[in-house]
């Protein structure tokens, strides 16, 4: 461990060095990674800092005890190491969890996809509380959230909604986020008073980058056609909506929130190139679980992974068997500490994998 945070130290020493040249923001995009890089290494040098001065007044504190006559310099010494060795263990566990590999996908922005599942007009409604969840979460992340696509629930909510969030770290705090979602409560649309369960699935999709797909443009067939619903004369007069279809993979992408036939084939494209991205990284996942198994899921969104019951006020996420009881606090947003908890099982699970 220590070889590996000396390493770490020396090329946080490097990127120190690189990220104040003088030329350092010639180019954007190198100095946008290189400053990404500092951050990360920076938490990680910081913590290497306390150990090694913990273990630094461990080593005094010893040779005090092998050679020091006094009996109260002794005392001292034997208080002083009481207090440091269980502070170096500890120092050591969060060592261990931060050198763990990350997800190379983790700092990547997301495509949210959220569509109702089973319960008809309640799943649809229900859809929509999710949506107000995730973008009150993403405001208080000081995230951009945008609705890419949507196709509204006849008694409100959304059939489906497809959203773009863009920020820091993004789908290293949404992934566990993938999978189904049950509600169970008296529906609006519901006159006996009867507590239904309904769905709705999630899926958070990495924003995959030109060199993450590679994409034929010959593979795909773009048609359009006149966008429905909200939007004024416009929206419904212009064939403005697109849809594209990717022959090899059989994958059917539709936008039409955008004012223009540009812009929706853009957001179109964005979505495409997301889902063939997501198809191959759950190919890679499925792969690695089936070496291990991962309490936390795989992200398939039809994995229950969370209910929502309105009678009780709680939620439980299945994967980790956390249960809290104030769900009203969590449909406005305040889902940090799922996501925590998930990091952590997640973390734990992968630890023992690189000790076993």
């Amino acid at each position: 461990m220590i070889d590996k945070l000396e390493a770490i130290k020396k090329r946080f020493e490097e990127v120190s060095q690189l990220i104040v040249q003088p030329d350092a923001m010639s180019d954007m995009k190198a100095f946008t990674k290189l400053n990404k890089e500092y951050r990360d290494l920076e938490k990680i040098v910081k913590k290497y800092d306390e150990y090694s001065m913990v273990t630094s007044n461990i080593d005094n504190a010893r040779q005090v005890l092998e050679e020091e006559k006094d009996p109260e310099f002794r005392e001292m010494a034997k208080e002083e190491l009481d207090e440091l060795n269980p502070k170096k263990e500890d120092l050591e566990e969060e060592l261990k969890f931060m050198l763990i590999p990350k997800d190379p996908n983790d700092s990547k922005n997301v495509i949210l996809e959220i569509r109702a599942g089973t319960g008809g007009d309640e799943a649809a409604i229900f859809a929509g509380d999710l949506f107000k969840m995730y973008e009150a979460f993403a405001s208080k992340q000081g995230w951009t959230f945008s609705v890419m696509s949507l196709t509204e629930g006849t008694a409100g909510g959304f059939k489906e909604i497809v959203s773009s969030v863009e920020g820091e770290d993004v789908y290293a705090k949404l992934k566990f986020e993938s999978g189904a979602h049950r509600v169970q409560r008296v529906p609006q649309t519901e006159s006996q008073g009867r507590v239904h369960t309904s769905a709705a699935t999630v899926a958070v999709l990495p924003e995959a980058e030109d060199v993450d797909v590679e994409l034929n443009m010959s593979d795909i067939r773009k048609d359009t056609f006149r966008a429905s619903g909200a939007g004024g004369q416009h929206i419904n007069k212009t064939e403005s909506a697109v849809r594209l279809t990717h022959a090899p993979s059989g994958l059917v992408v539709e936008c039409q929130d955008g004012r223009s036939q540009h812009a929706n084939y853009d957001k179109a494209l964005k979505v495409l190139r997301s889902r063939l991205y997501e198809q191959e990284l759950k190919k890679h996942n499925e792969a690695i679980s089936s070496q291990r198994k991962t309490m936390v899921g795989s992200g398939d969104r039809s994995d229950k992974i969370r209910t929502y019951n309105y009678p009780q006020g709680r939620v439980t996420d299945h994967r980790i068997n956390l249960t809290v009881y104030n769900l009203p606090t969590i449909m406005g947003g305040e889902i940090d500490e799922f996501i925590e908890k998930l990091r952590i099982a997640e973390n734990t699970e992968m630890l023992k994998a690189e000790q076993e």
